[in-house]
């Protein structure tokens, strides 16, 4: 509609009064300050057309009015972007001082509801000297706020998180990943699903850090403080950097805990196959974040299968979830981003658990056998992935589908090809790999140490 408005075409988009700041900021984002809407009292989703029509009645003289009248720009409540400059805080002591900062901050909304670290010039300069990169060097330019994300910048979030200077090359990495088109940052962030973002580290870099690869490598505790504290600083950076905050560009429906910290390292001492990094390319010493999407977590609980086949019929059903949108999403075609017009796809992530590692080894089965594996057998019976479709609608946007409407009990791969299934080994001695269904591509950058 932004595209259109800009050539002249009049518009007007139904908005839900919920969503009315997020529309007003994603107009400024696009480049129109004014883009017309006419409000609802309620997202038309899950909605008959016999409910749907009062609400556009009610609605239509504002229609009309914003179709023939130009529109005057509305003020809205927005949250302001952490300014540059330095922001005095005072207290009794520097106990009192930081809690006001915290409350200050998390009323601003630059906080994700732990207590922060204060980004002081002090703390801010000694994470700075963690890389050689200059303070000011733009990073990337992330969606959807399309927010410079500086050296600097990212330096005062890595600080909030309770990251150290050596952390920071990993964390520059990691938002070169994120600004990737291939990440589809726009979309991920701005959705109403959980979308959370996943980091993946390999190479030397994960022992230098004490980056947990085994139990609780996920957290919480010790073990994986630095795999938290990284974790974390993602997120900050996806609101203060992107400007993706809670209930305003972030519009998830409810959340996931998964949005507050994930990070881990691979565990190759347990791995049968080559590292992580490697398959994509990289050297193996060389260090590597990997960033993923991911919607959600499903637990692979096998503490009995002796086999592959018998293992992986247990991830089959953990994978076949027509419930997560990715899962036979690809039957509408690739997606596309709509900033950079590339074409993706959704990617799920097989986290392996030693145990279940060591009998792919003992079978000698490969990553691809695995894959090859979950292809055939994680399927779904056609009537099954579109249920909760509109199907007339559905119908017609597809015709070439017609012959699985005639036999609905098809089996469909949930996934477009056997490669959308990406496998890693991490976690401790016991028979539960993870199964994460996740949107887009994951993508993967050199750190520089």
């Amino acid at each position: 509609m932004a595209e259109l408005e800009k050539v002249g075409v009049p518009t007007v988009a139904f908005v839900a009064r919920s969503f009315e700041r997020d529309w007003q900021a994603s107009a400024r984002v696009f480049g129109v300050n004014a883009l017309p809407w006419a409000t609802v009292a309620r997202p038309f989703v899950g909605l008959d057309a016999e409910d749907i029509y009062p609400l556009v009645d009610a609605a239509f003289d504002t229609l009309v009015r914003r179709l023939t009248e130009p529109m005057k720009q509305e003020a809205s409540e927005e949250i302001a972007a952490p300014s540059a400059e330095i922001i005095a805080i005072e207290g009794e002591d520097r106990y009192d001082a930081l809690e006001h900062m915290n409350r200050r901050f998390l009323d601003q909304g630059w906080g994700d509801g732990f207590p922060l670290w204060a980004p002081t010039r002090e703390r801010v300069d000694a994470m700075l000297r963690g890389t050689k990169h200059a303070a000011s060097q733009t990073v990337a330019v992330l969606a959807p706020g399309k927010g410079l994300a500086t050296v600097e910048k990212i330096a005062v979030n890595a600080v909030m998180a309770g990251c150290q200077p050596e952390h920071l090359p990993v964390l520059i990495a990691a938002v070169e990943a994120i600004g990737d088109p291939r990440f589809m940052m726009r979309n991920v962030a701005m959705s109403t699903g959980a979308h959370a973002p996943l980091m993946l580290v390999n190479g030397p870099i994960v022992d230098q850090l004490g980056i947990n690869t085994g139990r609780c490598a996920l957290g919480p505790g010790a073990p994986s403080a630095v795999n938290t504290a990284l974790g974390r600083a993602i997120r900050l950076i996806y609101m203060n950097l992107g400007h993706a905050y809670p209930g305003h560009m972030d519009l998830d429906t409810l959340g996931s805990p998964t949005k507050y910290s994930m990070c881990l390292g691979e565990n190759m001492d347990a791995s049968p196959w080559e590292p992580f990094h490697v398959e994509k390319g990289f050297d193996r010493e060389a260090s590597v974040v990997t960033m993923f999407t991911t919607y959600a977590l499903s637990e692979v609980e096998d503490n009995y299968g002796t086999t592959p086949p018998a293992i992986l019929n247990t991830t089959a059903l953990s994978a076949c979830n027509a419930g997560v949108k990715s899962v036979g999403y690809w039957l509408c075609g690739w997606r596309a981003d709509p900033d950079a017009r590339v074409q993706v796809k959704d990617k799920h992530l097989l986290i392996v658990c030693p145990v279940h590692a060591a009998v792919y080894k003992k079978a000698g089965w490969s990553k691809q056998a695995i894959r090859d594996y979950l292809y055939k057998h994680a399927r779904m019976p056609f009537a099954q992935l579109i249920a909760k479709t509109e199907a007339a609608a559905f119908r017609k946007s597809h015709p070439q589908l017609q012959w699985l409407w005639d036999s609905p009990q098809t089996l469909i791969p949930i996934l477009e090809t056997a490669d959308c299934f990406e496998i890693m080994v991490a976690g401790g001695m016991g028979g539960r790999s993870t199964y994460s269904y996740g949107a887009g591509e994951p993508v993967s950058r050199l750190i520089e140490e």
